[in-house]
């Protein structure tokens, strides 16, 4: 098998256009390509492999960046697309602390960044491993704006509602663009499966899992999803049906280990034939560690 290409960071990105208000800036999910090191490391692996998107909502001359990308020349040309269409007012929200949704935050720096308590403190306790990741975040700069629960702020003519909702990461925050049907949805949906990071809160996602369901949004935008999806205007619903019985399922391979043995195509495959999910490879990966993760939990 021939080494992967070594691409420039940010080389591959592009730029799609999910509803006329909404800039998604999407790299990764190229075959035989990486963007940091052939070696093991977050930026690759858990980010471009995988494929990855950063929203802009914009309203006039008015943005509001939903993270920040997986590195510094991702969000300095995120930055100039959006000057370059007449921007000149930025705001960050940040999803939850995940490097991947962080490595860009020194190119707004002096911009508002709008980020949980819960973000805020995750992002402190785990300063030195991003900062000394491979690649490093160096300098993290914090967010300077903290919020404690729901916000409702604007952009421009635009109604944007912030949620915290705890799937994937104990301080996921969701974007909500009522005026549009639409929700931003970080990582806390993921296609065509979850990311398990904290295994042990499993159950509690998925009573948010219930609760964001009932919000009854049509259209949906992950950080990770197939970029032809999210181009012509993201997820329906169903998104949510599937991540709620793949959770469910997961936590159910504690008490039927003939599930634990099944690759990702065999553990989705309902919903693979319904054509809600989509299959990609680089997932069974993913899958094999959210077992392992499960499987690994005490009691």
């Amino acid at each position: 098998m021939p080494a992967p290409a070594l691409l420039p960071l940010g080389s591959t990105m592009r730029v799609l256009r999910p509803h006329p208000n909404i800039y998604a800036f999407y790299d990764g999910r190229i075959d035989g390509a990486r963007a940091h090191s052939a070696a093991p490391n977050w930026l690759d692996d858990g980010a471009y492999a995988l494929g990855v998107c950063v929203y802009a909502v914009v309203d006039g001359n008015e943005a509001l960046l939903y993270d920040t990308h997986i590195s510094l020349p991702h969000a300095q040309m995120m930055r100039r697309t959006l000057e370059d269409a007449g921007v000149t007012s930025f705001r960050v929200v940040l999803s939850h602390w995940h490097d991947d949704h962080v490595a860009g935050n020194a190119v707004f720096a002096t911009d508002e960044i709008i980020a949980l308590d819960r973000t805020e403190r995750a992002l402190a306790a785990n300063r030195v491993a991003l900062e000394n990741g491979d690649p490093p975040i160096f300098p993290l700069v914090m967010p300077n704006k903290i919020i404690t629960g729901p916000t409702e702020i604007s952009v421009g003519r635009l109604t944007v509602k912030l949620e915290p909702a705890e799937i994937h990461s104990h301080d996921g925050l969701i974007l909500l663009l009522p005026q549009l049907g639409v929700m931003l949805a970080g990582d806390t949906l993921e296609e065509p499966i979850t990311y398990v990071a904290e295994a042990e809160r499993l159950p509690v996602h998925i009573e948010e899992l219930k609760r964001i369901r009932q919000w009854g949004y049509g259209r949906i935008l992950p950080n990770h999803g197939a970029p032809d999806v999210i181009a012509a205007g993201g997820y329906g619903p169903e998104l949510i049906d599937a991540t709620l019985r793949y959770v469910s399922k997961l936590l159910h391979t504690r008490i039927d280990m003939a599930l634990a043995d099944q690759d990702l195509s065999t553990f989705i495959a309902g919903d693979l034939a319904t054509g809600t999910l989509a299959y990609f490879a680089p997932y069974e990966a993913v899958h094999a560690s959210n077992v392992k993760k499960v499987l690994a939990l005490p009691g």
